[in-house]
Formats: C-alpha cells, sequence, structure tokens
C-alpha cells in the first residue's frame, strides 16, 4: 500500500487523472472501475480537460460504476446515472454500450446483481479500480458490519451514507434511498490497480484505520490491506492521523 500525499484537493485530483491517462494511453482497453460522490468531481472535470485539449481517448475503454441507489431510475437527478452523465459520460467518448452502471429499477435486483458480476468476468476484471472512502470507513456501499458481502448485492444505508448523500437529493435526507447497490468488497479486490481518493480532516480516522488498523469488517476500507496494489492519494487533513 502506497500513500501519496498531496497538497489539497486540486493536486489530489490532477494526479489521479493522470493515473487513468497513463493507463488509457498504455491500454487503450482498460476497464475501469468508477466511483461518485463529491471527492472525485475535479477528477472527472481533469479527465474531461484532458479529452478536449489533449485528446485523452475513451472510445475503447470500458467502465463499470460501484454503486447504484434502489428504487429511482436513470433520469433521477439523484441516481448515479445522472451523476456519471453529468461529470463525465456526456462529455468524453466513452461508448454508452461500454459504460456499464447498475439498475436500481430493476424488477429483481439479486438477478441484476448477478448480471453485474457477470459482465465485469466478461469484460476481463477490472483494471484499475478507483474509490473513495466515507468517514466510518465504508468504501462503494459495503458499509460497517458483522460481516460483508464479496459480490455485488442489495445493502441497506446506514444514517451517515444518507446524510452524506443529501447533498443530491436537495439536502433532503428524507428524500436518499434507503437500500444501494453495490459492488462487494470481493469484487472490488479483485481489481488489478486500486486507487483511493480521500480529502479532508473528515477523512482522518478513516484512513488511520484503513491503512493502519487491524482488517476488520467494521471498517471495510481496512480489506485494501490485503491487496497487492494500491494507492491512496490524501491530503494533509485526511494523512493527519498517519504521521
Amino acid at each position: 500500500m502506497i500513500v501519496s500525499l498531496c497538497s489539497d484537493a486540486a493536486a489530489i485530483s490532477e494526479l489521479a487523472a493522470s493515473r487513468v491517462a497513463d493507463l488509457l494511453r498504455a491500454r487503450p482497453t482498460a476497464v475501469l472501475g468508477l466511483p461518485t460522490g463529491r471527492t472525485p468531481i475535479q477528477m472527472y472535470a481533469e479527465l474531461v480537460r484532458m479529452h478536449k485539449e489533449e485528446g485523452l481517448d475513451f472510445s475503447q475503454a470500458t467502465s463499470f460504476n460501484l454503486d447504484e441507489f434502489v428504487g429511482i431510475g436513470p433520469d433521477h437527478p439523484g441516481s448515479y446515472h445522472a451523476y456519471m452523465a453529468e461529470h463525465l459520460f456526456n462529455h468524453v467518448n466513452l461508448p454508452a454500450q461500454r459504460a456499464h452502471l447498475l439498475d436500481g429499477l430493476a424488477s429483481d435486483l439479486d438477478a441484476e446483481c448477478d448480471r453485474y458480476e457477470v459482465s465485469i468476468v466478461d469484460a476481463g476484471g477490472l483494471d484499475l479500480q478507483i474509490l473513495g472512502i466515507g468517514a466510518n470507513g465504508h468504501i462503494g456501499f459495503n458499509e460497517p458490519a458483522d460481516g460483508l458481502s464479496a459480490r455485488t448485492h442489495r445493502v441497506a444505508l446506514l444514517p451517515e451514507s444518507r446524510e452524506g448523500n443529501a447533498v443530491f437529493f436537495g439536502g433532503r435526507v428524507a428524500d436518499v434511498p434507503r437500500e444501494a447497490l453495490s459492488m462487494g468488497m470481493g469484487t472490488i479486490l479483485k481489481a488489478r490497480r486500486i486507487l483511493l481518493l480521500a480529502t479532508g480532516a473528515g477523512k482522518r480516522d478513516a484512513i488511520e484505520a484503513a491503512v493502519r488498523g487491524p482488517v476488520t469488517t467494521r471498517v471495510p476500507a481496512s480489506f485494501l490491506q490485503l491487496h497487492p496494489s494500491v494507492e491512496i492519494l490524501c491530503d494533509n487533513d485526511a494523512a493527519a492521523g498517519l504521521r
């Protein structure tokens, strides 16, 4: 596990985007695991800039998003479909048929999770999985619990996760769905490389626990210690517990 210290959120975003760009230039058919939330927004903006100004090519790439809310469709402004369209997909040349997201309106959610797992395998697996981290140590929507699901699965969201996503629902926690679909820890750990982004003092305890604490289902990010190729990009505030 490598911790790369950056001066601020902008520097983290630029370095993360450069990691993605380097991969796409070396391997145009790369399979990317993509996150949502507030932290990756600047990274996506930099990738869009690189596409428009430097010709960064997504035309042969494939992407799989980490998660999606249950009970809302792709046209809902709070959906991760809408988020990805706004911040990346509408601005780069990634073919729509290779931009994969979970369907929160699927009639059979368990079958939808199984379908997603098969699609990742059929694509050759994830070359690079990009992650954020919750203040409670969750990654994707793998919440702290007595046990964690290895595969893509349906999950009940904890109150702090719903509160953290209220910004995408007009600030109204009551409007945030209570369930989501998420890649499991086993799916994430099968990625060939993992890049985790963390900014701000609110992530200090989670980063410290993920890097230095015991591997425990109560801090899902701690399982990254078991992976052979993880890089954490964080600012001074997020890394304060590692000094």
